[in-house]
Order: C-alpha cells, then structure tokens, then sequence
C-alpha cells in the first residue's frame, strides 16, 4: 500500500497487476462506490489487469478505507450535492498527475462510476467502463439507501462494513447523509455525459435496488461510441455477482483499445 498527499489529503493507493512499461497499454484505474474502498474490491481489480494485460491502481477516497477521514462529517464536514464533480474534476486529476498516468481506462462502480463519466467529460481518458452508474436520481435509489440506514444503524450493515474502513461512521454518513439531503435530489449528470469524447462501456444488473435500467440507457452517446449490457442475475455490483462475464465484456471491450 501507498499512501499520497493528495491535496493536503493522505489518500490510501494500491498498485495492482504488472508494472507498466514505456509503451504499455493505458493503466486501469479503479474507482469504488459509496461505500467502498481498496480492501471492499477484493481481489477483482487484480483478476481484471491480468485478464486485459494492463497495469491498475485502486484508491479509497477521502473517508474511506485507510484515507484520511473527514472531520464532523455529519455538521461542518457533510459533503456538498456536487461531491460526486468534486472528486471527479479536482481530486482525480490530481491524483492521476502524481500517478504520472496521462489518459487513464477508468473503471468505476456505483459513486464510482459517476465520477467517472464525470472526469471523462473534462478530462482525456482512453475508456469508461461504468458499473452500476447513477447519472440522476431516482426514486428506487432513495428507497434502497434509506434501508441502508436502517441496516446500518440496527448494526448489521455497520459492522460489516467496519472491516473495511478506519472511520466506518464516517464512511457510512458521508455517503448517506448527502445522498438523502433535499439538495441533492436534483444531481442530473445526463447533460455533462454528452461531452464524453472517449468509448464507453455501460453494465447494469437487471435486479440493482439502487437504479433501473435508466440509468445506461440515458448516457446519451452515439451507438458507435457506447456499449451497454443489462446483466441478468445480477443486482447493484455486476463485478461480484456476475464476476466471470463482467470480466469478459471489459476485456472484449478494451482489447482493441491501445
């Protein structure tokens, strides 16, 4: 594990698969969901560099994992609505720069995945694979995170998670809090979406409490330019639940890929 000051902020970073080489194919960067984290990936990240042939890189974002935590998370601390473009348009590039990788293949889940379509709006990337993506709110998401609240203030979702995290409250409530504030019912990516320059690819599982199908299907992109799955058998994380063939589709996708 590497630790990185990151804007004043010790990010917890992982290398995972090869070393890169001059004249490598673009690393992968791994970007959890709400409640993630380098440890929460598990050994996937390192399963998919070896099947793609590509170095990678998993982090845990400010409050999570072993990073820095966010003080008074729940008063002065709370994230804003748009922390989702903050991490995306200030902290990934960043981030990226210090990594010293240029045009990345970002491979983000749920949060994750949103951050991802949001950097690839501004920022060079080689490819965008979203996995459970939420590009606007909907009311099946509030309802599913809503029931996170109770699973975790009943204790069973809290320690679980506890493995996981230094902060485990503060990781929980971050993610909570502003997903169920007033202001961020609003958060629509679908318009930033449209400025995406590099390929997509898009899995959704069919049975995900937390986002229909809407989802992927309103990442508004040329055919040629997007890719989407609705996986069958699979709920809010397509690379646990259908590990094996979320894997396949990412390594078809990226193969002809430089």
């Amino acid at each position: 594990m590497t630790v990185l000051d990151i804007q004043g902020v010790r990010l917890e970073v992982q290398p995972v698969g090869h070393h890169a080489t001059p004249g490598d194919r673009a690393p992968l960067v791994f970007l959890h969901e709400g409640l993630g984290s380098v440890a929460l990936w598990r050994d996937w990240p390192a399963a998919l560099c070896q099947a793609t042939g590509r170095a990678g890189w998993v982090y845990s974002r400010r409050g999570y994992g072993q990073s820095d935590p966010v003080p008074d998370v729940r008063h002065s601390g709370r994230l804003k609505p748009d922390y989702l473009h903050t991490e995306a348009w200030d902290v990934l590039p960043a981030l990226c720069k210090a990594l010293h990788i240029e045009r990345p293949v970002l491979v983000g889940h749920s949060d994750g995945a949103s951050i991802a379509l949001l950097h690839a709006s501004r920022e060079p990337v080689s490819a965008c694979v979203v996995l459970a993506p939420h590009v606007m709110v909907e009311a099946v998401s509030i309802t599913a995170i809503e029931a996170a609240r109770t699973a975790f203030e009943s204790g069973v979702l809290r320690e679980r998670l506890a493995r996981f995290h230094a902060d485990v409250d503060g990781a929980f409530w971050q993610w909570n809090d502003v997903w169920l504030s007033p202001g961020f019912r609003s958060f629509d990516i679908r318009p930033e979406c449209r400025s995406i320059s590099a390929p997509v690819l898009a899995l959704q599982g069919r049975d995900d409490p937390y986002g229909s199908l809407a989802q992927i299907e309103h990442i508004a992109l040329p055919p040629a330019q997007i890719t989407r799955h609705a996986l069958s058998a699979c709920g809010h994380s397509p690379h646990r639940e259908q590990a094996a063939l979320s894997t396949q589709l990412i390594t078809a996708f990226l193969a002809p890929l430089a």
